[in-house]
């Protein structure tokens, strides 16, 4: 999957193949027709692709503390097309980590802050306020549709060696980590399914995350997934909706994600 695949001296650069590993998705931004009906040169690599492809540097230098103690925070800014040779690169100033994606190109498409503090933040509180989330069933995507505060319904993901290995090929991560625990890329996937188990989307974009690892997830954990919008907005004729994500193990909070993505894409 990879043409090349290095890191330099303290794991501070690492590069890539990028590959769109979901041109069959029912989201068509992955497809070359849709992608350039919007403008774009071809069909879009999964942002959640990218966003693993920048925690590799960390993982390796950080290991299970990355996956269990840290604030990352990404920042999606050009697409990736399928074929781009990235290059990670990963800078420290302080204590704050900073992993950079340029493409063969020299353009930036991506950044990912991080840093792994000794106590994390009081969690968010969003799900906890008694609403009950209406079972609806998948519904077309439209702005009345996506209600500010609405929670949806829980469901569980269970974490199988299958899938996670699925999810370290889909983006050439060999990490040996990751025989024992849940690749980032898989995590973030999770938010992308907060929307897809509600809405019919026909093309939407990912535009930034940030994800707070409280406690490391392994395979063959069963994870309680909680999602609820927390705000939409319209710019530049695009409609941007912002989730908050909750997955816990056996009652306890083991990640937290806001997610945002552009919902309906401007013609």
């Amino acid at each position: 999957m990879i043409a090349n695949n290095r890191l330099e001296g303290a794991m501070s650069s690492y590069e890539v193949i990028a590959r769109n590993h979901s041109s069959a998705h029912e989201n068509r931004i992955h497809s070359d027709e849709v992608a350039q009906r919007y403008g774009f040169k071809g069909a879009l690599v999964p942002g959640v692709a990218v966003y693993g492809h920048l925690t590799r540097p960390l993982a390796e230098r950080f290991g299970r503390d990355f996956l269990g103690r840290c604030i990352a925070t990404l920042r999606l800014i050009k697409p990736a097309y399928d074929g781009d040779r990235l290059r990670i690169h990963l800078s420290e100033d302080d204590g704050r980590h900073l992993a950079q994606c340029h493409n063969q190109d020299g353009t930036l498409l991506a950044v990912l802050r991080a840093h792994l503090p000794q106590e994390l933040p009081q969690p968010a509180t969003p799900l906890s306020l008694g609403k009950r989330a209406k079972r609806r069933g998948r519904v077309a995507i439209e702005w009345d549709a996506v209600r500010a505060g609405e929670p949806y319904p829980v469901w569980h993901w269970e974490i199988t060696a299958t899938e996670n290995q699925r999810f370290c090929e889909q983006i050439a991560d060999d990490l040996a980590l990751y025989g024992a625990h849940a690749h980032p890329h898989a995590i973030l996937s999770i938010a992308n399914q907060a929307l897809n188990r509600e809405f019919v989307m026909p093309a939407w974009i990912h535009t930034a995350s940030e994800v707070r690892h409280r406690q490391a997830l392994r395979v063959g954990d069963s994870v309680a997934v909680r999602a609820v919008p927390l705000e939409k907005w319209r710019r530049k004729g695009h409609e941007f909706v912002r989730l908050y994500i909750d997955l816990h193990r056996d009652q306890a909070l083991t990640t937290e994600i806001f997610h945002t993505a552009i919902f309906k894409v401007a013609a």
